[in-house]
C-alpha cells in the first residue's frame, strides 16, 4: 500500500508573470511525474521496526536551542549531479530525500548562492524563481513524511572554470590556481585555470549573495541553512594562507581571513534564527589542494569567533578519509571542544561504533554520514534494529547524472 503526498505549496506571484510561469512550471512537472512515496513503515517490504531495540545515544532526541531533532543521526551534504542542465530539484530528488527523512536532520546537497558561484554539472541552485519553487516541492514532500532538512549553501570560487561562466574566469580570494587532477566542465575535463583576485569592493557583493540565497531558501520551505566553508570551496579559500594571500581588511591576518566567513554568518543571520544556521568547516582537508601550515590557530580562532553567534551547530569535518594535508597533527573534535561551546557535529569516515562513541563521550552531539547514506536509506532504522548495512555505492555512481539508477534504486532492509 502507498499514500500519494502532496507536493506543493501555493505558487504565490511575487515578481512578473514571466517568473511565475516559471514557477509554475516547476510544479506541473512535479504533478506529471507522479511522485509516489510510500509510507514508512511499508517501503519496499521493510521489516517492522522496533526503532529504539538498542539504547545507541545516536537514537536520542536533541533540542538545539529550542529546534527539536528526533536523532543524532545526519545526512551529510552529498553532491549527487541530478538537477539537470537548468539546475532546477526535481522529483527524483524529492524521491531521493524522502526515502532518508528518518535522518533526525538531513542537510541538502551543496547548492548554489548564483551564477557566479557555479562550478559542478547539473548541481541544484538557489538563486531564481525556478529553483526556489523546485526545492520548495521537495520540502512539502519531505515535510509530509516528517523530515526535516537544512539547505548548505555553496560558492565553488577557483573550483570552477570558464566554461561554467561564459568564458569569464572563477572568483577566489587570490590569483592562485588549484595543483590537481582536471576539472569536469561542460566541454569535458579541463585543467585548473588561475583564477581572477577578487576586488575588494567586489566582496559585500558576494556575502549579499549568501543572504538573498538564506532568503529564499526560507520562502522555499527549509527549515534552515548550512554554509559550505569547507572542502577547498570560496569561504575556506579566503579562510586559510594556502589559498589567501590578500593585503586588505580580507586577508594578512588570521583575523583577516576570518572576516569573509564571520560577515556571511552576520548576514544570514539577519535572515534566520542563529540556531537554524550551521557552519561546516575542514581544517584536515587536503581536497582541492588544500591545507594551511597555520591550519591550527587559524581554524581555532574562527570557531571560537563562531561562539558570538549562538549557532545551531559546528559541522566539523574532522575525519581522515579524504586525505590530510599533513602539516602537523590531524585537529580533532577535542580541540574543537575546547573552544567552542555550542553543539558539534562530526563527520568523515565513522562507523555507527566511532560515532556513538563519539556521542556518548560528549565529543560530539549530532553526526554526520555520507557514504553509508547512499547505500542504506534506511540507515536509522538499520542502527536501530542491528540490521546489516548494504554494500557500499560504487564511485561511479556518486556524481553521475543517471537520474534513479545508483540513486534511488537502493531498497530498503528486508530479511528475506
Amino acid at each position: 500500500m502507498s499514500v500519494w503526498v502532496p507536493c506543493g505549496k501555493q505558487v504565490r506571484p511575487r515578481g512578473d508573470n514571466v517568473r511565475l510561469i516559471r514557477a509554475l512550471k516547476i510544479r506541473s512537472h512535479f504533478r506529471e511525474s507522479r511522485l509516489e512515496i510510500p509510507l514508512r513503515n511499508e517501503m519496499q517490504h521493510l521489516p517492522e521496526p522496533s526503532l529504539f531495540m538498542n539504547a545507541s545515544p545516536l537514537l536520542s532526541p536533541l533540542s538545539l536551542s529550542g529546534f527539536s531533532l528526533p536523532n543524532r543521526i545526519v545526512l551529510a551534504p552529498l553532491t549527487r549531479s541530478r538537477a539537470g542542465q537548468e539546475r532546477i530539484p526535481n522529483a527524483i530528488m524529492a524521491e531521493y530525500y524522502c526515502q532518508r527523512s528518518s535522518a533526525g536532520l538531513m542537510i541538502s546537497e551543496a547548492t548554489t548562492i548564483s551564477p557566479q558561484a557555479n562550478g559542478w554539472l547539473e548541481t541544484p541552485g538557489i538563486y531564481t524563481d525556478a529553483m526556489e519553487a523546485g526545492w520548495g516541492e521537495v520540502l512539502s514532500a519531505v515535510h509530509a513524511r516528517g523530515g526535516k532538512m537544512f539547505c548548505q549553501l555553496w560558492h565553488m570560487g577557483r573550483a570552477s572554470h570558464s566554461s561554467f561562466h561564459g568564458g569569464a574566469l572563477p572568483v577566489a580570494p587570490s590569483a592562485i590556481p588549484i595543483v590537481g587532477d582536471p576539472i569536469h566542465t561542460p566541454a569535458g575535463k579541463q585543467p585548473h585555470e588561475t583564477p581572477r583576485a577578487l576586488d575588494t569592493d567586489e566582496i559585500p557583493g558576494i556575502v549579499d549573495d549568501y543572504r538573498r540565497a538564506a532568503v529564499r531558501a526560507r520562502s522555499a520551505g527549509f527549515d534552515g541553512i548550512e554554509l559550505h566553508a569547507a572542502n577547498g570551496y570560496l569561504i575556506d579559500q579566503f579562510l586559510q594562507s594556502r589559498t589567501n594571500h590578500r593585503t586588505d581588511r580580507y586577508g594578512g591576518s588570521i583575523a583577516g581571513r576570518n572576516r569573509f566567513l564571520l560577515e556571511i554568518v552576520e548576514a544570514v543571520t539577519s535572515v534566520w534564527p542563529a540556531n537554524r544556521v550551521g557552519v561546516r568547516l575542514a581544517p584536515n582537508g587536503v581536497y582541492n589542494d588544500m591545507g594551511s601550515p597555520d591550519y591550527r590557530e587559524q581554524f581555532s580562532t574562527a570557531i571560537e569567533s563562531l561562539n558570538n553567534f549562538g549557532l545551531a551547530y559546528l559541522h566539523l569535518v574532522d575525519g581522515l578519509a579524504f586525505g590530510f594535508h599533513n602539516h602537523g597533527s590531524p585537529y580533532t573534535l577535542a580541540e574543537a571542544r575546547r573552544v567552542y561551546t555550542g553543539p558539534l557535529m562530526a563527520n568523515c569516515g565513522y562507523t555507527r561504533e566511532s560515532a556513538e562513541s563519539a556521542v556518548q563521550s560528549g565529543m560530539a552531539e549530532l553526526v554526520s554520514f555520507g557514504r553509508d547514506y547512499i547505500s542504506n536509506p534506511d540507515l536509522v532504522e538499520r542502527f536501530a534494529n542491528d540490521w546489516p548495512l548494504a554494500a557500499p555505492a560504487g564511485m561511479e555512481t556518486w556524481y553521475s547524472p543517471t537520474g534513479g539508477r545508483g540513486y534511488t534504486d537502493f531498497p530498503n532492509y528486508s530479511a528475506s
